[in-house]
């Protein structure tokens, strides 16, 4: 991998997230040696990924180069690669580029889709947790719009304008209304000839209720907002087939539709090498104690969505969301620093600052201990957060310019079709 041989520890951070980023930060400039290994160059603001679906933002507003984010640790290195196997009893890992080896490995790798073993709908179905697919889907959209407006048969058009959304947590919600935007303000406009009213989205949720990890306030004025804005929600509801054109539930609901977006769960990523014991049954997390150390490794570490730290407050491990991956990510850098050093770590205390969700313009609910609203100012907070969190200056101007030319224009500046998407027969 060409890395300078050095005499101080080697921590290698495998996943360059939310989490993976945060630990080099805390280790910049220290006397460490940072080696972040990725399979992609760059860092994903995975909470936008909607927007670049929807046609709001460009995918190099929520996307960081990792290469400049890490230029300016002189002890730090980024190699592009994926990790194949991990040979804990010497210290050593495999990737496509070659072996490496580390005093400590930190293991941020994220989770994928999953598709509880439905085999019809991994293959017709669109997820959404990269960049590439978020681009797919933008595509698929703005290709349907197309063909509707030159097809006769009107089964065939209805087809293409419906839009099946299945999960009704954060991502389906959000990306359900701003796809519902895009009916609202760019088809009557862009698309004259179409007949608007028959576009259709519809958003599935198995549970009761859509947002089932926020309040039942959250919950209510999400629906509400939903509706308002012509999305058909279906609680209770979850999709038993898809084979590219119908959509078969457990219930008495079929739909045709051309679009069926996938957004009901995930599960993580696993490293060949490590026991199996050190994974869930649910989900394949790794389990980790209060220091975030794999179960049965002194120096192997998980962080972020793939670790499971079981705990009175949650008996399932934290919420596979942005905030506990950047409190573990910062709170284990200073600890490998203390372990260095001889001194004892910290236990991990999960400080929950909230959750929020936005469903369209002017629209969206907030759960702050001990505050539940929603609505604009919900709207605006969640705008604010957003943007502060986003890696790069650059990034945060461009986004916030895009959403400022958004509100006053109503307009979806990004429906571009740069890599026309073929869907599977």
């Amino acid at each position: 991998m060409k890395i300078p041989e050095t005499n101080f520890p080697r921590v290698v951070v495998v996943g360059g997230g939310f989490a993976g980023i945060n630990i080099v930060k805390k280790l910049a400039n220290k006397p460490v040696q940072v080696i972040l290994i990725d399979k992609r160059n760059y860092h994903t603001f995975q909470p936008l990924l909607y927007q670049v679906s929807s046609a709001g933002l460009e995918a190099d507003a929520i996307a960081y180069p990792l290469r400049k984010f890490i230029k300016r640790y002189k002890n730090s290195f980024f190699r592009l690669a994926e990790v194949h196997r991990v040979v804990s009893e010497e210290n050593r890992i495999e990737t496509s580029i070659g072996d490496i080896t580390y005093d400590y490995l930190v293991l941020a790798l994220g989770t994928k889709t999953n598709y509880f073993g439905n085999e019809t709908i991994q293959k017709f179905g669109m997820p959404m947790k990269t960049v590439p697919q978020a681009l797919n889907i933008r595509s698929l959209i703005l290709q349907n719009f197309e063909k509707a407006a030159i097809e006769d048969d009107l089964e065939e058009v209805k087809a293409l304008l419906s839009f099946v959304i299945v999960g009704g947590g954060p991502t389906g919600v959000e990306l359900a209304g701003a796809i519902a935007e895009l009916k609202n303000q760019i088809l009557p406009r862009d698309y004259r000839d179409l007949n608007s009213d028959l576009m259709e989205i519809h958003l599935l949720e198995g549970s009761d209720r859509v947002l089932p990890p926020m309040s039942q306030n959250a919950s209510k004025k999400a629906e509400k907002f939903l509706k308002r804005l012509g999305v058909q929600v279906h609680c209770n509801t979850f999709v038993k087939n898809y084979d590219g054109v119908k959509v078969t539930t457990n219930t008495d609901l079929k739909l045709e539709s051309e679009t069926l977006i996938w957004a009901a769960g995930v599960t993580c990523r696993t490293v060949e090498g490590l026991r199996d014991e050190c994974y869930t049954e649910r989900n394949n997390r790794l389990k980790v104690n209060e220091y975030n150390q794999v179960l049965g490794y002194d120096n192997i570490f998980a962080l972020g969505d793939i670790a499971s730290m079981e705990s009175k407050d949650y008996p399932k491990g934290h919420p596979q969301v942005a905030q506990p991956a950047i409190q573990q990510g910062s709170l284990l850098g200073k600890n490998l620093l203390k372990l260095m050093a001889g001194k004892s770590m910290k236990k991990f205390k999960y400080i929950d600052k909230g959750s929020m969700a936005t469903i369209g313009r002017n629209k969206a609910v907030v759960d702050l201990k001990p505050y539940k609203f929603g609505g604009f100012f919900a709207w605006f907070i969640w705008m604010f957060v957003h943007l502060m969190a986003l890696v790069g200056f650059r990034n945060r101007v461009i986004t916030f310019f895009n959403w400022v030319y958004n509100y006053i224009n109503f307009d979806k500046a990004s429906r571009l079709i740069i890599r026309p998407f073929k869907k599977l027969n």
